[in-house]
C-alpha cells in the first residue's frame, strides 16, 4: 500500500524533488516559497543545501549543477525573479545537461510583497516548459515529471506555484524515490559560451523546439480535455483555479491547463464545442490574452479583463463560482467591535530601538530623507515610529539615497538589515563610495534573515569588514547596541555621521528577539 502524507504544498514540492533525485537545492528565502528549502534541509541530508545571497546567485549555482550532470532545484518567490531573470533567460539559451527546475511561488493579494506580478510571463519570455499544479498531489508528482521534461527537451522548467497552494495542506501519495544523476559534466563548450556566433545558433536551436514543447502540452497528463458535446459556457481553469471550479459545479466542461505552451488545438476544439468562454487563473491575465489571442476577435472570452473576475487579488471559490453564474452566498459581515491589527515591529525587537534614535536625532534636521528596503524593518513605516520614506525592492534604500543626495537632499539616510545588504545592497554602497556621496547607512544587523523565520544571513560577522573593502573609511564604520541603556552612544554617533560629508555606515547589532527566544527555548529542553 502507497505511503500517504499531510503536506503543505511547498512540503510536497521539496519531497517530490528529493525523490525526482535532486543533487542540490539553491534558494533565498521568500514567502511563499521559504518552506521549500526548509522541508529539504531538514529532511534530505544528502541534498547540497544552503541559502543562497540572492537569487541569481541560486539560479546560477543550480545551472552549475545542471552543467554537471546532476539534478538540481532553485525555489524562490515571484519578485525573486526579478533578481535571477539574467541567469534564467539565458539558461534558455544554454540549456542544461542535468535536470534543473525552477519553482517560482507568486503571491496573488500581496499577502507579504510589494507587488502581484505574475512568473508564466517569464517562462515564456525564456521561451521554456511550465507546469503550474492544481493541488498538493500534482505538486509532487510534477517534480518527477518535471526533471524528466528538463532532461528530454535539455531545457529548465518552470513550475509556478501561488499561496493559496503553498500554504495549504492535503494528503499526499508518495512513490519510491529514485537516486541521484551520476557526476557527467557537460563537453559541449558551445552550449554554455554564449559569445554572439554560439547564442545565436543555441537561440534559433531554441526557437525550433517550440514545436516539440507545444505538442508535448496537447499531449500533457496534466492538460485534461473534456468529453463534450456542446455547452453555453466553457472554462478553461490554470493550476489552483481548477479547484474552484470543481467546488463549485462538478459538472461545468473544463479544460484543465497544468503545463504551458498553451495546447492551441485543444483550445480550439474546445471553444468549438461552447459559446463563449471563462478563463480562471489565479494571478494576472496570461492565459486569457493567449486564448484571446489564439480564438480571435470574435469569439466571446470572459475573465479578468472583461471584470467577469476581479483584476485585482487572487481567485477564491466565490468570486470564481460567481463569475460561472453560480449564486453565492453573501460572505459574514465582519463585527463592527472587532479592530484592526495591523502588522508591528516585536517587543524587544532592536529595531524599534534604531528608529527611535533615529526619529530623535532626524527631528533636528528639516528635509530629512530616510530610504528603507526590504525586511521586518519596513515596519517602521507604521506607527508608532513612521520612520521611514520609501521602501521599493530589494536593495533599493543605499541607490535611491545615494540618487536623492546627489539631487541635494540632505541628510538622506539608507535603513537596510544584514541579509538585504548581503542581497543587493553591496554594490549600491560601492556606487556612493565611488562617487564620495554625502549619505549615511543604517545596516540594521539582526543575525538572521528574519522576515522570513529565521534563515542564516549571508553576511553575519562580515559588514565591518565588508563596507571597509568596498572603500569606506573605517573610522566611518561604526557599530553600536541598540538597546535603551545605549541611547545617548547611539544617537551621539548618527549625529556625528550625518554631520560627515561622505559615505559612512552604522551597524546596530543585536540578535533577533524571536530567533534568540528559540536558542533559549532549546538551550532550557536539553538541559532538563
Amino acid at each position: 500500500m502507497a505511503e500517504r502524507r499531510l503536506l503543505l504544498g511547498d512540503e510536497a514540492i521539496a519531497l517530490g524533488a528529493v525523490h525526482a533525485g535532486i543533487s542540490g537545492v539553491y534558494a533565498y528565502p521568500g514567502t511563499p516559497s521559504t518552506e521549500i528549502t526548509e522541508f529539504i534541509q531538514a529532511h534530505a541530508p544528502q541534498v547540497r543545501s544552503r541559502w543562497c545571497t540572492n537569487e541569481k546567485t541560486a539560479m546560477e549555482a543550480a545551472l552549475g549543477m545542471s552543467y554537471a550532470g546532476k539534478r538540481a532545484l532553485v525555489c524562490m518567490k515571484h519578485v525573486g525573479m526579478n533578481v535571477a531573470a539574467d541567469a534564467f533567460v539565458n539558461s534558455g539559451i544554454t540549456g542544461v545537461n542535468g535536470g534543473l527546475v525552477v519553482v517560482a511561488a507568486d503571491d496573488p493579494s500581496m499577502h507579504s510583497s510589494q507587488n502581484e506580478q505574475d512568473s508564466r510571463f517569464y517562462g515564456q519570455f525564456a521561451m521554456i516548459p511550465m507546469l503550474e499544479p492544481s493541488n498538493q498531489q500534482e505538486a509532487y508528482g510534477m517534480m518527477k515529471y518535471a526533471f524528466e521534461l528538463s532532461e528530454q527537451v535539455k531545457l529548465p522548467v518552470l513550475l509556478r506555484v501561488v499561496t493559496r497552494l503553498a500554504h495549504s495542506r492535503a494528503g499526499v501519495e508518495v512513490s519510491e524515490p529514485v537516486g541521484q544523476n551520476i557526476l557527467n559534466p557537460d563537453n559541449e563548450r558551445t552550449h554554455w559560451v554564449l559569445l554572439p556566433g554560439n547564442a545565436k545558433r543555441q537561440y534559433a536551436a531554441l526557437v525550433q523546439k517550440q514545436d516539440d514543447l507545444v505538442l508535448r502540452s496537447e499531449n500533457s497528463p496534466y492538460n485534461q480535455y473534456p468529453n463534450l458535446e456542446k455547452a453555453e459556457t466553457g472554462v478553461v481553469a490554470c493550476g489552483i483555479a481548477y479547484n474552484y471550479v470543481m467546488e463549485n459545479d462538478p459538472s461545468t466542461p473544463v479544460l484543465k491547463i497544468s503545463q504551458y505552451p498553451v495546447p492551441e488545438e485543444k483550445l480550439r476544439e474546445f471553444a468549438g464545442k461552447c459559446s463563449s468562454i471563462l478563463v480562471a487563473e489565479d494571478g494576472q491575465p496570461f492565459v486569457e490574452n493567449l486564448v484571446k489571442g489564439v480564438l480571435g476577435s470574435g469569439y466571446t472570452v470572459k475573465g479578468r479583463l472583461t471584470g467577469d473576475l476581479p483584476r485585482t487579488g487572487e481567485l477564491t471559490p466565490d468570486n470564481v463560482g460567481a463569475a460561472m453564474g453560480i449564486v453565492v452566498p453573501k460572505a459574514f459581515r465582519k463585527p463592527e467591535n472587532v479592530m484592526p491589527r495591523p502588522p508591528a515591529l516585536c517587543q524587544g525587537c532592536g529595531h524599534r530601538d534604531v528608529y527611535d534614535a533615529l526619529n530623535r536625532i532626524l527631528a533636528e534636521y528639516k528635509d530629512a530623507r530616510v530610504f528603507g528596503d526590504i525586511g521586518c524593518y519596513t515596519l517602521g513605516a507604521l506607527p508608532p515610529f513612521r520612520a521611514i520614506d520609501s521602501c521599493v525592492d530589494m536593495g533599493a534604500s543605499i541607490t535611491m539615497a545615494k540618487g536623492a543626495a546627489d539631487a541635494g537632499v540632505y541628510p538622506a539616510v539608507a535603513v537596510i538589515g544584514d541579509s538585504t545588504f548581503t542581497h543587493s545592497g553591496m554594490t549600491g554602497l560601492l556606487d556612493a563610495v565611488n562617487d564620495n556621496a554625502n549619505i549615511t547607512v543604517v545596516i540594521s544587523d539582526n543575525l538572521t534573515t528574519a522576515m522570513t523565520g529565521g534563515q542564516d544571513s549571508a553576511g553575519t560577522s562580515k559588514f565591518e569588514a565588508i563596507c571597509v573593502a568596498l572603500g569606506v573609511a573605517p573610522e566611518h564604520v561604526r557599530v553600536v547596541v541598540p538597546i535603551a541603556r545605549n541611547m545617548e552612544e547611539i544617537t551621539h554617533i548618527i549625529r556625528e555621521e550625518l554631520e560627515y560629508n561622505g559615505v559612512s555606515v552604522i551597524i546596530p547589532r543585536r540578535e533577533c528577539i524571536q530567533t534568540l527566544n528559540r536558542k533559549l527555548r532549546k538551550k532550557r529542553a536539553e538541559q532538563q
